[in-house]
């Protein structure tokens, strides 16, 4: 195998002179994907989750995301990403085979929704696990707004594989225990993630126009877009308007100085984040006459609430937060937030993007990871919101240590850092998949023409249709298409009995006797 002549990072550079590189393959990778369902008027639907789907609970595959209309889809996880997307697959071809006249709708931003109250929050049931999800998206509706909590996307998740952990750490001859290094390791590609991760939106991000009636709650945000039609706003050079500051928007949140430094720095700052109270919420009120309004009244009411655009992640057991399942066995997984659902793709994703992320994820493990400042923090922030806006913009300049630099010299000095990585992953397949995605995205940097944002532009403006009606037709094809493919027999019987499995799950936990809400929930946070 020929590798590249570029400069490698010291932990490649060592993989490779003791052979070793092999063990940078099979790390895991799983799928989650949200989607609204959209009934047979445009419209956002009002009926509640399938039942022939299982229980939003206690579904391990088949779930609902903010809202009862917002369906979330996760694979487990697969050494081998074609197996991932074989699996989010199957489970469309099921779920479109329940879903009567909806469809799902594949755009992230929303589209036919009429403000706050169209958008039903979902639902888990009267066990005090199923109240607590629902109670803190009632809050979230408080906090910030329903309509914004309809956006759309995919989650990355990403493992390392476990095989390489033991020869790092002989390699670099750390003090560190072995769990010790790889959260440091992890918290370093996480800490790598955010000052590359604006690269995701450019290349992948498929929201650059939004419908008006996504302001509908929020007018005043109007006035920074331009009008596309009647019925659309844009920015000309937008790429991911759903990472925007439009996005998952909130003033308390971008004061915020969660550490990424460490794991025991990460903890501790959101355990706080969680436990400070913020004035602007306690006069929402926690309990008002006898009805929770939401968790708490502090700035964050749970882990989830705090939006990143990767997450460190541990398995939790029921009932445990997060944190306290990094605190006690450490990070498992990353979690990778900033895929748009792509709009020209029944599934949302392809294989190319999945080759290219799990590229870019080990490139950032394998990279020196200084700690991240404050001011490190600001930088990063602006240079994803610059992109999200305007990443299509000819010179676009973006701000590298201290020094612009053009968005197209940036880029193509990552894709050529991840080219030996590329070649290791391709192994001896023919195909080449990792370097053929490598590839294909260096003609995206060179012509952005050829993104996704600028072809979803164009073909509004061919069409003459509003964004809204765009995004739905290209479902209806969608719709049309899973339709046309149906699971086997087997298959079917399969997810049926996981619907089955999952509401006699449900049902055996609402059928046992219940503490107290309000003492489940101070139990709940009195974990450390």
């Amino acid at each position: 195998m020929t590798f590249s002549k570029i400069m490698l990072a010291t932990r490649l550079d060592q993989l490779l002179e003791h052979d070793r590189q092999h063990l940078l393959c099979g790390g895991f990778k799983g799928i989650e994907k949200e989607s609204l369902r959209i009934s047979g008027n445009g419209f956002i639907a009002q009926t509640a989750h399938p039942v022939a789907l299982g229980s939003a609970l206690t579904h391990p595959t088949i779930t609902t995301d903010y809202s009862e209309a917002l369906i979330e889809l996760i694979t487990p996880p697969f050494a081998n990403i074609t197996d991932s997307l074989a699996y989010l697959h199957q489970v469309h071809q099921f779920v479109y085979a329940n879903l009567d006249e909806e469809i799902l709708l594949n755009a992230s931003m929303p589209c036919g929704i009429d403000g706050d109250l169209s958008i039903p929050i979902a639902d888990y049931g009267r066990s005090n696990i199923g109240k607590m999800k629902h109670v803190y998206r009632h809050g979230l509706w408080h906090r910030y707004g329903r309509t914004m909590q309809a956006i759309a996307g995919i989650h990355f998740n990403y493992s390392v594989p476990e095989a390489l952990w033991p020869v790092l750490h002989q390699q670099e001859n750390s003090p560190l225990s072995l769990e010790d290094f790889k959260n440091a390791a992890y918290f370093g590609l996480i800490r790598n993630f955010q000052r590359l991760g604006w690269l995701i939106l450019y290349l992948f991000g498929a929201s650059p126009a939004i419908c008006k009636n996504f302001f509908k709650s929020r007018p005043e945000l109007m006035a920074q877009f331009e009008e596309h039609d009647t019925g659309t706003l844009y920015h000309p050079y937008a790429t991911s308007l759903r990472m925007s500051d439009i996005g998952y928007k909130s003033k308390n949140q971008a004061n915020l100085k969660i550490d990424y430094n460490s794991l025991t720095g990460y903890v501790e700052s959101l355990s706080q984040a969680i436990n400070t109270p913020y004035p602007d919420y306690e006069k929402i009120g926690v309990k008002v006459e006898g009805q929770y309004q939401q968790l708490n009244c502090n700035i964050l009411q749970i882990e989830n609430e705090f939006y990143s655009t990767i997450r460190p992640k541990q398995i939790i057991n029921t009932g445990e937060k997060p944190t306290l399942a990094l605190k006690k066995r450490g990070v498992r997984y990353v979690e990778m937030r900033s895929l748009d659902l792509d709009l020209f793709n029944p599934i949302g994703i392809d294989e190319g993007k999945a080759h290219f992320i799990e590229a870019l994820l080990l490139t950032c493990l394998l990279k020196d990871s200084p700690d991240i400042s404050d001011l490190d923090h600001q930088v990063n922030n602006s240079n994803q919101l610059l992109v999200a806006n305007e990443g299509r913009k000819p010179g676009l300049l973006l701000d590298k240590a201290g020094q612009k630099i053009s968005l197209k010299a940036w880029a193509t000095e990552i894709l050529a850092s991840m080219k030996p990585i590329c070649e290791i992953l391709d192994q001896d397949d023919e195909t080449k998949p990792y370097s053929s995605a490598l590839t294909e995205q260096q003609r995206l940097i060179e012509n952005p023409d050829l993104t996704a944002s600028a072809k979803i532009l164009a073909q509004m403006a061919e069409t003459k249709q509003p964004f809204s009606r765009f995004a739905l037709n290209k479902s209806f094809e969608h719709a049309e298409y899973f339709k046309q493919t149906q699971l086997d027999n087997v298959q079917v019987d399969e997810f049926t009995e996981m619907a089955r499995d999952s509401l006699a799950k449900q049902q055996t936990l609402e059928s046992k006797e219940q503490i107290p809400f309000d003492d489940f929930l101070t139990h709940y946070f009195s974990q450390i």
